[in-house]
């Protein structure tokens, strides 16, 4: 994890986002902007790393702090709430549902990600040769 740890990002299930660009397809004004989040207080890559390793029965070891990259944004966020004043939209999953969702399906498909993975370290291995 870069740095302290206490960078927040927005987290947002996959669901929750579909249904927001459905929403605004459907039902949104044209010309008007609609910024979709998942959260409403922030939480720190930390506290996410945490709640994984917890998911997954891991201890904090797998937890490693690197030096931070410059001029990383301490926080990416959005204000959604235009979009849920004039659609009515909000997430239907909070974030313990979702990441517990997420961990799921990667442990039930990993005949999905693992090529993927493999092919994308061969080609990071392929690039650091050059």
């Amino acid at each position: 994890i870069y740095g302290d740890g206490q960078y927040v990002r927005d987290w947002l299930y996959v669901e929750d986002h579909c249904r927001a660009i459905d929403l605004v397809i459907n039902q949104g004004e044209v010309g008007e902007t609609y910024l979709v989040g998942g959260l409403n207080k922030d939480i720190s890559n930390l506290e996410i790393a945490q709640k994984l390793i917890k998911l997954l029965n891991k201890d904090q070891s797998f937890i490693e702090l690197v030096p931070d990259r410059k001029g990383h944004d301490r926080r990416y966020a959005v204000d959604w709430s235009n979009t849920k004043e004039k659609l009515g939209w909000q997430p239907k999953y909070n974030l313990d549902t979702y990441l517990q969702q997420t961990v799921s399906w990667y442990q039930k498909n990993t005949w999905w990600w693992e090529p993927l993975k493999t092919k994308a370290e061969a080609l990071y291995k392929e690039t650091k040769q050059i």
